[in-house]
């Protein structure tokens, strides 16, 4: 008996320390790519708005292109 209730208590010991080193090489895994920290990883994905920030400037970028492009290949126009 008492030696079922060791063997019971190491391997509850040893799923709570496995568990522990699983959630700690997730953490570690989504901090380290972006070289920003945890909490930097956190607001990025916590931000709705910041997707539609980035297209929005994209998409102003290539407006600004094409319309200083046209302008060189076409200076002869604007006279």
């Amino acid at each position: 008996m008492d030696n079922k209730v060791i063997f019971g208590a190491l391997i509850f010991i040893a799923m709570v320390v496995g568990a522990n080193l699983v959630m700690y090489a997730i953490v570690r895994g989504v901090t380290r790519p972006g070289g920003g920290g945890f909490w930097q990883t956190i607001a990025k994905s916590l931000d709705p708005n910041q997707n539609k920030k980035q297209d929005d400037m994209e998409e102003l970028h290539r407006t600004l292109q094409g319309l200083t492009g046209e302008k060189k290949e076409n200076p002869e126009d604007s006279d």
